[in-house]
């Protein structure tokens, strides 16, 4: 059997026993998350946050414009930056989806920069803030281990943050490794990106004005435009919008706020062009989703 097959059954076995129904399960290692889902799933809009995705059972793609990207236990998904996108998943029958996530800290991946001359990045491309990559035997073997110290708390905290900094480190100068590279480079075009991404996250709901988000990167309106389409495959007014719509889906799925109230939290003046544009990226009236979800929740 081949050795990458092998460990990601190993890895299967251990997570199905963590994770015996679906659902996300934070780790005692920090920045590790397990992941598992029962079933199959067609395109729905989900916004990925900075981190690295294995699989070990399964198959997932996303999709940002023209551009798809698909992992499962052979590739895995690398994203450096916050992005709204399009996902779906296959799982077989009586075998579910199953993997685990580690989050990107860019102070980290710095600091092991710093520690090996193996840099692909010259700062003369901007690349994507999504690729993917072909699992290593290096890379599986890590996995095994990390996903193996679950099994103890004093192995999850003593070991396992060193092994998730040995898969970063082995992501980071492998295949596509100066896509995440460039995220430590804060001089860079890609760094101010990232930056600028960070903040609509957490000011979503503001007036963000896209004159004054270019200022803070340093550069002209058209220039930021160009950067950022580069890193996110979107322009800022779009990525902006579908932030705003997809925390107002979380609200209102998750704490049942009502459809204008979740408008009004995310930044919307407009009920009406809330509903608009709801509709518009989920296929769905804001109304007629909540209701759908809240059912699939009971069942």
């Amino acid at each position: 059997m081949d050795p990458i097959q092998k460990n990601n059954e190993e890895i299967s076995k251990i997570l199905s026993g963590f994770l015996p129904k679906e659902k996300n399960l934070e780790t005692q290692v920090p920045g590790l998350t397990l992941f598992r889902i029962d079933h199959s799933f067609v395109r729905v809009p989900l916004t990925y946050h900075p981190r690295i995705i294995l699989m070990a059972q399964g198959k997932k793609r996303v999709f940002i414009g023209e551009d798809t990207y698909s992992y499962d236990p052979t590739q895995y998904l690398v994203l450096s930056v916050p992005i709204p996108l399009e996902c779906d998943a296959v799982a077989d029958v009586n075998k579910p989806i199953l993997g685990f996530g580690i989050e990107v800290d860019p102070a980290e991946v710095a600091e092991i920069l710093l520690l090996t001359e193996e840099t692909k990045y010259t700062g003369e491309n901007l690349p994507k803030g999504i690729y993917g990559a072909s699992v290593t035997e290096e890379i599986s073997d890590a996995s095994l281990r990390l996903i193996q110290t679950l099994g103890s708390k004093a192995d999850s905290l003593v070991l396992g943050k060193s092994i998730v900094r040995e898969i970063i480190y082995r992501v980071l100068t492998g295949e596509n490794g100066e896509a995440l590279q460039a995220l430590a480079h804060r001089n860079r075009k890609f760094f101010q990106i990232s930056q600028i991404l960070t903040r609509i996250h957490k000011e979503y709901d503001q007036n963000l004005d896209i004159g004054e988000l270019a200022m803070a990167c340093g550069m002209s309106v058209s220039t930021f435009h160009v950067c950022f389409k580069a890193v996110t495959n979107s322009s800022p007014l779009q990525y902006i919008k579908s932030v705003r719509l997809q925390k107002a889906r979380s609200l209102m799925i998750t704490e049942g706020t009502n459809a204008i109230t979740a408008a009004e939290r995310v930044g919307y003046e407009s009920p009406s062009q809330f509903s608009r544009e709801y509709k518009r990226y989920f296929g769905l009236s804001p109304a007629k989703d909540q209701t759908q979800q809240l059912l699939a929740v009971e069942n």
